[in-house]
């Protein structure tokens, strides 16, 4: 923190803002010092008064004076931003003497006197003064080390002033800077670096940035005077001895190599040179790697003969590093470098048709790869990883049913192996060996080893590990259908040395049973019976000759694991399915951190796949084993915590949900609930006698539970659910209603924080899980008649008054969101109560949620998704409800996609866009509609499109626009949409769009938006042309007199009369 810095008084700064004085700068300096280290008030004024500073039109004037008497670098580098602002809003407005000064400026002979004379000033014209800044500057290397920011920005305002300038009014640009790098070649590494940002400018970065035609013509202008640029290049690349200057052209490259004619890089020395010259020099050879991946990712045929010479040369100076490196034993160092590996990947990818003619080459490759792999490095493993799997998967599609045969009817040899699958073999092998020790932990483990060595449970997900692990899978698995017994084999042998102890540990374990998890589906099936029933009865004597809690948890987590990944061979062994569910019950008593979640998580996911065998009588079995379930469940869940008991109650639900006997699955579904009804039952006697024990705690924690496993059990049966569902449904009705009443009477005793008192928290949970089991319900029901007439009437007439009377906070977002199932869901059949349900929900929500746009999150996003379900589902409601209503609805829309939540607002134009098609069906309707709403919609979209905020839903915005305009242009709407006009609809939308873009952007010029309006009808049914065309507008109007250019103008003309031709063809 500066050691001089004062108060500011308020006056005083705003002194700066007085341009009848001179700059004070040590005040500015002062100011910017505030800024960036004071807090509280002083911080804000000083930005205030930068801020106001910065937007004054005349600010720019000041900026020489600054930086030649300012020594504080941070009001430099304010005083820049001035600069670039300036540059990138107002250059077409500015006149011409002041962007360019007098003549021409020819960069190269102004070095000597911008070197020599201290004083640069702003009245020789801005792009005069800030090449004398860059010249200045960067002629000394001392210079460019120590003001390294300040030159970086320089250098990015140098090229927003090509941007506008090049090449109209500086077309010997390209010469001049190519011509002045020949002097210094200090100059010359940082005019490497400007002509590095203008490619990225005008290459990478200019989507949103310039307009489309802008953008190819500087592209254009790029590519046909890059000649001189390369020979640039190649001048350093072969003659300097500057490193800084030759690393600083070698990423220059980098960045032409993704743009440029590819004659310059396969009709040239370029390869060779880098190759040969700088591959081998550890400071070049991490850009240079770049360089040939880039190259190595170029698609086209005619180069075949240059990429396999690619390879070859890459492969050969490789080899020799890679040799010494081995040979003084620091691998593991030397590839920490990952551009080295990605290198070699991209060039492994691109030869891989050409290894015939490259063997030996291809073989060293592939045995550094593996080399590579095998370090404990995880960022270098993923990219060798990408590799192999690239590897096995084109091994595969080759020739995907030449496998191995069977062990069964076969030794080791290999049959009927494609020949460069043959020659594959060996790498193959050690690349599953490295697979199975290296695999990543599954989504589905719960029980790992932490950092400190213990046995926990894991509650945070890893998405990186479980990332890792699908690519590492994914890869396994074509490992193994190209040889499965090569496979099985490692795996065998890996689990033997775990039984006889040779390999034990808590890590080779766990890797091993995730392999051998993750291959599910990829063996014969007799093979994948044989190798399972091994694989389960050698990790059962595992765990039974283990001693201790943690080495049981840690085989038991693995055997779970195993056995939900292989449904197929459970679905066709029912006693070892059998055999592995009751092993299941027995960790469900295990009370090890993380044992119980994991047998009830691999409890669900056997459910889900095998669900049919358990409510059938199998072989050897007197009775469904779901009886038997049902007949034990209470010793079975005895321990389990409240979520386990959800969760083992949706994995039952499921197998009951497949039985086909409507009576025995009633039967089936009445033994399953029947420990939570008796708990139920209990409390709802109790509630009749003394309505004060739904204001005990304990009483409403258990209604809350029993709700929670009635939403799940209901989630997995699905609609025969109704049979619970509608032996509770009432009581759950008014247990609602008088927690309701309950919650209202708190707040009115004690205020809205009551709300946040744990009784109040847990009686809105019964509330919250009440709706959720009917919402859940009725969107599995196949009856929607039945739900209309039975289940809806009842729930209106207690949800809604309560949702109605409720103050803000005490409202229950389910309430809308299980509004918008139910319409979703019924659809006609619940139309004529649409009303009743607006009048209760609509405006008492919309005042919750039109205050701001952060208060009820929740509540406005499900009021949203009530709008489209009843705008999808039941659209003529709508058109019943009164004008004023309709009105309030179509703000809230208007409100929903102006919104800063973005779901909101998606919700909100998806919304608007299925209404304007929805009242174009309705024809009475429609033409009333459009002559109301149709200009005011146009006005909101087009105040959306034109924020910057709103730039993710553009795509959205242009099918809107189109779909709007086209109804204009086709005729559809018949209404005048202004009666005080005679002009067509046509002509008058022209002219309002015209007025309403000159009113908002007064800059524009009536060319400009003469030609954006006519693209709005021609290019209304080409979506991404005329999603391009809006992007267009939004450069155009972030920039005064943007597009003076007749070249443009004409150009932008001449394609929207090609599309008009072909759109009427």
């Amino acid at each position: 923190m500066p050691a001089d810095m004062t108060m500011l008084a308020d006056h005083t700064a705003r002194q700066l803002l007085d341009f009848s004085q001179k700059l004070d700068i040590n005040l500015l300096d002062n100011v910017v010092n505030s800024m960036y280290y004071d807090v509280g008030s002083q911080q804000r004024l000083a930005q205030e008064v930068l801020t106001n500073l910065k937007d004054h039109p005349d600010a720019w004037t000041r900026v020489d004076t600054i930086l030649e008497f300012s020594q504080n670098m941070k009001t430099k580098y304010y005083a820049l931003q001035i600069l670039e602002t300036v540059i990138k809003t107002r250059w077409k407005i500015l006149p011409r003497n002041q962007c360019d000064g007098e003549g021409l400026y020819d960069f190269s002979l102004n070095i000597r006197k911008c070197t020599n004379n201290r004083h640069l000033s702003l009245s020789t014209g801005i792009k005069k003064y800030v090449v004398g800044l860059i010249i200045k500057t960067s002629s000394d290397s001392n210079s460019v080390e120590k003001e390294g920011v300040y030159i970086a920005k320089l250098n990015m305002i140098l090229v927003q002033i090509l941007k506008q300038e090049w090449p109209k009014h500086w077309p010997t640009f390209i010469s001049d800077i190519v011509g002045a790098s020949r002097t210094s070649e200090s100059l010359c590494q940082n005019n490497m670096i400007i002509l590095k940002l203008l490619s990225e400018e005008v290459f990478d970065f200019s989507s949103g940035q310039m307009t489309q035609v802008k953008a190819k013509h500087l592209k254009d202008s790029m590519c046909n005077e890059f000649s001189q640029i390369f020979q640039l290049c190649q001048f350093v690349m072969e003659n300097s001895q500057n490193a800084p200057l030759v690393q600083a052209t070698l990423e220059t490259l980098l960045r032409f190599l993704n743009w440029i004619p590819l004659g310059y890089i396969f009709e040239t020395k370029l390869i060779s040179t880098l190759v040969y010259k700088f591959l081998n020099v550890p400071m070049f050879r991490n850009v240079t790697l770049k360089c040939l991946t880039e190259i190595a990712g170029v698609s086209v045929s005619q180069y075949e003969e240059q990429f396999v010479n690619l390879f070859t040369l890459t492969m050969m100076q490789l080899k020799q590093v890679h040799v010494r490196v081995m040979e003084a034993g620091y691998l593991t160092n030397f590839i920490q470098n990952k551009s080295d590996i990605s290198a070699l990947n991209s060039i492994l990818h691109i030869n891989y048709y050409n290894f015939k003619t490259q063997i030996e080459l291809c073989m060293y490759a592939l045995h550094y790869m593996l080399l590579v792999s095998e370090v404990e490095e995880t960022e270098i493993f993923k990219i060798c990883l990408e590799y192999w799997n690239h590897l096995a998967a084109e091994l595969y599609r080759e020739s995907p049913f030449s496998t191995s045969t069977s062990p069964l009817l076969s030794t080791s040899q290999h049959f009927d192996v494609p020949p460069r699958r043959h020659l594959y073999l060996p790498v193959l092998s050690k690349v599953r060996l490295l697979m199975v020790s290296r695999m990543a932990k599954p989504e589905e483990v719960l029980v790992v080893e932490n950092d400190q060595g213990e046995v926990v449970r894991e509650f945070m997900k890893d998405t990186d590990s479980i990332n890792l692990y699908k690519n590492m899978r994914e890869t396994l698995v074509y490992l193994t259908h190209l040889d499965y017994a090569d496979t099985e084999r490692i795996m065998t042998e890996k689990l033997h040395n775990q039984v006889n102890g040779t390999e034990w540990s808590w890590r080779n374990l766990n890797t091993l049973c995730w392999a051998i998890g993750s291959i599910s589906g990829a063996m014969h099936e007799e093979d994948e019976k044989r190798f399972l029933v091994t694989v389960i009865k050698d990790l059962l004597g595992l765990c039974e000759q283990k001693r201790g809690k943690d080495n049981k948890a840690i085989i038991a987590s693995n055997i779970m694991y195993i056995v939900g990944q292989y449904p197929r061979f459970l679905r066709a062994h029912w006693k070892f399915l059998k055999t592995v569910v009751n092993k299941l019950f027995e960790f469900m008593h295990e009370t090890h951190d993380g044992v119980q979640d994991m047998a009830c998580d691999t409890f669900i996911k056997i459910a889900q796949k095998c669900r049919r065998h358990f409510v059938q009588v199998q072989v050897g079995e007197v009775m469904p084993f779901i009886d038997e379930i049902l007949n034990n469940i209470n010793t079975i869940i005895c321990d389990l915590q409240p979520q386990q008991v959800h969760t083992f109650y949706e994995a039952v639900g499921y197998m009951i949900g497949a039985q086909t006997d409507q009576t025995v699955q009633e039967r089936l579904i009445e033994k399953y609930m029947l420990l939570p009804n008796q708990v139920w039952d209990s409390i709802i006697q109790q509630a009749t006698k003394n309505v004060d024990i739904l204001k005990d705690p304990e009483t409403v924690r258990q209604l809350g539970s029993i709700l929670k496993t009635n939403v799940r059990a209901c989630k997995a049966v699905g609609h025969p659910f109704v049979l619970q569902l509608g032996r509770i449904y009432l009581d759950m009705l008014n247990v609602y209603k008088c927690l309701s009443e309950n919650i209202s009477s708190a707040i009115q005793s004690n205020g809205e924080m009551v709300t946040k008192q744990p009784l109040i928290r847990s009686m809105r949970t019964v509330k919250r899980e009440t709706l959720k089991l009917i919402s859940g319900w009725v969107s599995r029901s196949n009856d929607p008649q039945m739900v209309g007439e039975n289940f809806v009437p009842p729930l209106l007439e207690a949800v809604l008054i309560d949702y109605q009377r409720n103050v803000p906070a005490a409202r229950e977002p389910e309430v809308l969101s299980t509004m918008a199932t139910i319409v979703n869901k019924l659809g006609a059949h619940i139309t004529g109560e649409i009303p009743k349900i607006f009048d209760a929900v609509f405006e008492c929500t919309l005042d919750m949620i039109n205050k701001n746009f952060e208060e009820f999150p929740e509540h406005r996003t499900h009021f949203f998704y009530l709008l489209q379900a009843v705008n999808s589902q039941c659209f003529p409601a709508f058109l019943s409800i009164p004008p004023a209503q309709f009105k309030l609805v179509l703000d809230s829309i208007i409100w929903a996609f102006k919104h800063t939540m973005r779901n909101v607002a998606d919700t909100g134009l998806q919304v608007l866009f299925t209404m304007l098609q929805n009242i174009a069906q309705e024809e009475g309707a429609a033409q009333s509609f459009y002559q109301t709403y149709f200009c005011d919609i146009l006005q909101h979209i087009f105040s959306v499109v034109t924020d910057t905020s709103h730039t993710a839903g553009l795509t959205m915005h242009a099918s809107i626009l189109a779909y709007m305009f086209n109804l204009v242009e086709e005729g559809k709407i018949s209404v005048t949409l202004n009666a005080g006009t005679t002009s067509n609809n046509q002509s008058y939308v022209q002219e309002y769009v015209a007025s309403l873009l000159k009113t908002a952007f007064p800059h524009l010029q009536d060319a400009q938006v003469k030609v954006f309006v006519t693209g709005l009808f021609s290019l209304n049914q080409d979506i991404p042309a005329f999603k391009e065309h809006l992007r267009d507008f939004l450069v155009q109007i972030k920039v005064c007199h943007f597009l003076p250019a007749r070249l443009t103008f004409h150009n932008i003309n001449g394609i929207l009369h090609k599309t008009n031709k072909k759109k009427h063809f």
